[in-house]
């Protein structure tokens, strides 16, 4: 039995022996390795924001009256001014004809006040009476007029008209809804970002977004308001942007994916997330130098495709160690592999 054990004692040491390999020193560890790549980033964050029509009112009359004609189809573009109703406007235009009337000889009478006083035939007071009667009537014969002319219903702003709430010869009273008008191009974007943004968000800031209905379209646009005052329960801020829509593809109330661009670096250092090694909250990655790992703080920026930027901590010359960390610590002496994965294709995505 001894000689057994002291065969198998021997064996071990003979297998630690060539595991050190010559010298007794401890072989280099295999890991993969690269160098970052130099590549273009966009500094963004991303956010969900709702879309809204850039303008929207729901058209309803100032005067009671019927339906006489409607000037447009429903669904149909609406240029500003255009007329949608015209409600029947016929004791209207005759109020307008009696107080033209009413004008007329209220002018006359006004004018002979004036050569009576000037040969003393009547007094002060009977000439300013004359002059009062003939600024009612000409006040009665505006009114009727402006009334007149809210018997047309117009558009007031350009946009696209919705579906009709009533028909032609219908009577309907003042405030009833009739239609509904809506501008689409361009159209609002709302969406809020988190308060640690807040120093960073300005007016003019180009955003893109991506909705469901057009999978893998991108619509542009660019914030042009920030609300002046923060959510308290959710600690953000809200931005409005103004997305082009000149097709009309993009309507109020749908769900959009944004990316709000805080800039862009045109050299950016750019390794693969799984390089990080993270102690605590400080961020490490191993290099290699002089055939050893070496642990090196970083700080890091924008994450794309699996990559992430080095911002400061390393050189574009740095051989970052992306694989087999765990089996090596600070000065363990390594030899570098080509990584699995070309580090430039993950940046490109």
């Amino acid at each position: 039995m001894r000689i057994h054990v002291a065969i198998a004692m021997a064996a071990l040491v003979t297998s630690a022996s060539f595991a050190q390999g010559p010298g007794g020193k401890m072989p280099p560890t295999a890991v993969e390795a690269s160098k970052p790549v130099v590549a273009a980033v966009r500094d963004e964050v991303t956010a969900v924001g709702t879309l809204r029509a850039a303008e929207s009112v729901m058209i309803k009359p100032e005067l009671p009256g019927r339906i006489v004609s409607v000037h447009f189809e429903e669904g149909q573009a609406i240029a500003a001014g255009a007329p949608l109703f015209t409600l029947d406007g016929s004791l209207v235009r005759a109020d307008v004809r009696e107080w033209e009337a009413n004008v007329s000889q209220a002018k006359r009478e006004a004018s002979r006040a004036n050569e009576l006083i000037e040969r003393k035939l009547i007094s002060q007071s009977d000439l300013d009476t004359k002059r009062s009667e003939l600024a009612v009537s000409e006040a009665r014969l505006s009114s009727a007029k402006t009334r007149l002319e809210k018997t047309v219903i117009k558009a007031p702003f350009a946009g696209v008209a919705g579906l009709r709430a009533v028909s032609p010869g219908e009577y309907v009273e003042i405030g009833q809804t009739l239609v509904s008008l809506t501008q689409l191009d361009p159209i609002k974007l709302d969406f809020r970002v988190p308060e640690v943004h807040l120093g960073r968000v300005a007016s003019g800031q180009a955003v893109s977004i991506e909705v469901d209905a057009f999978p893998g379209r991108r619509f542009e646009g660019a914030v042009y308001a920030i609300d002046p005052q923060l959510d308290p329960n959710g600690r953000s801020v809200v931005l409005r942007a103004s997305v082009e829509n000149d097709d009309g593809l993009l309507k109020p109330g749908l769900f959009a994916r944004v990316a709000l661009a805080f800039g862009e670096r045109a050299n950016a250092l750019m390794v693969p997330e799984q390089a990080l090694w993270p102690i605590g909250e400080k961020q490490n990655v191993y290099v290699i130098e002089d055939g050893k790992a070496a642990l090196k703080e970083v700080e890091t920026g924008v994450r794309r495709g699996g990559m992430v930027e080095i911002v400061k901590g390393i050189g574009p010359d740095a051989v970052v160690i992306t694989a087999g960390q765990i089996k090596i610590g600070p000065g363990a002496p390594v030899q570098a592999l080509p990584a699995a994965a070309p580090a430039a294709a993950q940046a490109a995505n």
